[in-house]
Protein backbone atom coordinates (compact mmCIF):
# COMPACT_ATOMS: atom_id res chain seq x y z
CA UNK A 1 0.00 0.00 0.00
CA UNK A 2 1.49 3.35 -1.07
CA UNK A 3 1.82 6.13 1.46
CA UNK A 4 0.78 9.64 0.56
CA UNK A 5 3.36 12.27 -0.26
CA UNK A 6 5.03 14.38 2.42
CA UNK A 7 5.04 18.16 2.20
CA UNK A 8 8.41 19.82 2.87
CA UNK A 9 9.90 23.28 2.64
CA UNK A 10 13.28 23.37 0.93
CA UNK A 11 16.15 24.95 2.84
CA UNK A 12 18.51 24.66 -0.14
CA UNK A 13 18.07 24.55 -3.90
CA UNK A 14 17.57 20.94 -5.01
CA UNK A 15 18.12 20.08 -8.66
CA UNK A 16 14.94 18.91 -10.44
CA UNK A 17 12.87 19.51 -7.31
CA UNK A 18 12.75 23.19 -6.40
CA UNK A 19 14.42 26.28 -5.06
CA UNK A 20 15.08 27.60 -1.57
CA UNK A 21 11.86 28.42 0.28
CA UNK A 22 9.50 26.46 -1.97
CA UNK A 23 6.94 23.97 -0.69
CA UNK A 24 7.24 20.58 -2.39
CA UNK A 25 5.46 17.24 -2.16
CA UNK A 26 7.78 14.24 -2.22
CA UNK A 27 7.63 10.53 -1.48
CA UNK A 28 8.10 9.71 2.21
CA UNK A 29 11.23 7.62 1.54
CA UNK A 30 12.89 10.45 -0.41
CA UNK A 31 12.11 12.84 2.44
CA UNK A 32 13.29 10.54 5.26
CA UNK A 33 16.32 9.04 3.54
CA UNK A 34 17.73 11.98 1.61
CA UNK A 35 16.24 15.45 2.04
CA UNK A 36 15.79 15.62 5.82
CA UNK A 37 19.09 13.94 6.87
CA UNK A 38 21.12 16.07 4.45
CA UNK A 39 19.56 19.29 5.75
CA UNK A 40 17.95 20.18 2.44
CA UNK A 41 14.39 20.48 3.75
CA UNK A 42 12.19 20.68 6.84
CA UNK A 43 8.70 19.34 7.38
CA UNK A 44 6.03 21.84 6.42
CA UNK A 45 3.98 22.92 9.41
CA UNK A 46 1.09 25.37 9.41
CA UNK A 47 3.44 28.18 10.48
CA UNK A 48 5.98 27.39 7.77
CA UNK A 49 3.24 27.21 5.14
CA UNK A 50 1.93 30.63 6.17
CA UNK A 51 5.47 32.05 6.08
CA UNK A 52 6.02 30.69 2.57
CA UNK A 53 2.74 32.24 1.40
CA UNK A 54 3.69 35.56 3.02
CA UNK A 55 7.07 35.53 1.24
CA UNK A 56 5.42 34.72 -2.10
CA UNK A 57 3.00 37.62 -1.68
CA UNK A 58 5.82 39.98 -0.71
CA UNK A 59 7.83 38.92 -3.78
CA UNK A 60 4.77 39.35 -6.00
CA UNK A 61 4.25 42.89 -4.66
CA UNK A 62 7.94 43.68 -5.27
CA UNK A 63 7.70 42.49 -8.89
CA UNK A 64 4.57 44.58 -9.43
CA UNK A 65 6.37 47.65 -8.06
CA UNK A 66 9.32 47.07 -10.42
CA UNK A 67 6.97 46.78 -13.40
CA UNK A 68 5.07 49.94 -12.41
CA UNK A 69 8.38 51.80 -12.15
CA UNK A 70 9.29 50.60 -15.65
CA UNK A 71 5.91 51.80 -16.96
CA UNK A 72 6.58 55.23 -15.41
CA UNK A 73 9.99 55.36 -17.10
CA UNK A 74 8.31 54.44 -20.41
CA UNK A 75 5.85 57.32 -19.98
CA UNK A 76 8.76 59.69 -19.33
CA UNK A 77 10.51 58.46 -22.49
CA UNK A 78 7.38 58.99 -24.59
CA UNK A 79 7.35 62.68 -23.58
CA UNK A 80 10.97 63.25 -24.67
CA UNK A 81 10.15 63.35 -28.38
CA UNK A 82 12.77 63.19 -31.13
CA UNK A 83 16.43 62.83 -30.27
CA UNK A 84 18.66 64.62 -32.76
CA UNK A 85 22.16 63.32 -33.43
CA UNK A 86 24.54 65.30 -35.63
CA UNK A 87 27.01 63.25 -37.65
CA UNK A 88 29.57 63.97 -40.35
CA UNK A 89 28.12 63.03 -43.72
CA UNK A 90 29.83 61.71 -46.83
CA UNK A 91 28.51 60.79 -50.26
CA UNK A 92 24.92 59.59 -50.70
CA UNK A 93 23.97 60.87 -47.22
CA UNK A 94 25.98 58.11 -45.56
CA UNK A 95 27.41 58.97 -42.16
CA UNK A 96 30.93 58.42 -40.91
CA UNK A 97 30.88 55.88 -38.12
CA UNK A 98 27.56 54.84 -36.65
CA UNK A 99 25.09 55.82 -33.95
CA UNK A 100 25.86 54.00 -30.71
CA UNK A 101 23.82 53.10 -27.66
CA UNK A 102 26.03 55.40 -25.56
CA UNK A 103 25.10 58.40 -27.71
CA UNK A 104 21.40 57.62 -27.35
CA UNK A 105 21.75 57.19 -23.56
CA UNK A 106 23.58 60.53 -23.28
CA UNK A 107 20.89 62.31 -25.32
CA UNK A 108 18.14 60.86 -23.13
CA UNK A 109 20.00 61.98 -20.00
CA UNK A 110 20.47 65.46 -21.50
CA UNK A 111 16.75 65.82 -22.33
CA UNK A 112 15.47 64.40 -19.04
CA UNK A 113 16.74 63.27 -15.67
CA UNK A 114 16.14 59.67 -16.71
CA UNK A 115 19.30 57.58 -16.70
CA UNK A 116 19.15 54.60 -19.04
CA UNK A 117 21.71 51.81 -19.00
CA UNK A 118 23.23 51.59 -22.48
CA UNK A 119 22.84 47.79 -22.45
CA UNK A 120 19.06 48.26 -22.40
CA UNK A 121 19.16 50.18 -25.70
CA UNK A 122 18.87 48.39 -29.05
CA UNK A 123 20.05 50.64 -31.86
CA UNK A 124 19.41 49.48 -35.43
CA UNK A 125 22.28 49.57 -37.91
CA UNK A 126 22.28 53.28 -38.80
CA UNK A 127 24.54 54.16 -41.74
CA UNK A 128 22.66 57.08 -43.35
CA UNK A 129 20.93 60.26 -42.25
CA UNK A 130 17.24 59.86 -41.51
CA UNK A 131 14.78 58.97 -38.78
CA UNK A 132 15.03 55.67 -36.89
CA UNK A 133 13.17 53.96 -34.07
CA UNK A 134 15.32 52.80 -31.15
CA UNK A 135 13.97 50.24 -28.67
CA UNK A 136 14.74 50.49 -24.96
CA UNK A 137 14.01 47.41 -22.86
CA UNK A 138 13.02 48.70 -19.41
CA UNK A 139 11.61 45.44 -18.06
CA UNK A 140 10.97 41.93 -19.33
CA UNK A 141 7.44 43.04 -20.29
CA UNK A 142 7.98 46.78 -20.92
CA UNK A 143 9.75 48.16 -23.99
CA UNK A 144 9.81 51.83 -24.93
CA UNK A 145 10.55 53.23 -28.37
CA UNK A 146 12.21 56.59 -29.00
CA UNK A 147 12.75 58.27 -32.34
CA UNK A 148 16.30 59.20 -33.28
CA UNK A 149 16.85 61.65 -36.09
CA UNK A 150 20.32 61.64 -37.65
CA UNK A 151 21.17 64.95 -39.30
CA UNK A 152 24.32 66.24 -41.01
CA UNK A 153 26.73 68.43 -39.03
Amino acid sequence: MAKSNVQLMLIKDVVKLGKLGELVNVAPGYAQNYLLPNGMAVRATVGITKEVERRKEKERQRLIAIREEAEARKATLSVIGNLIIKKAVGENNSIFGSVTDREVAQLILAKSTLEIDRREITVPDIKQIGTYDVDIKLHAEVTATVTVQVVPE
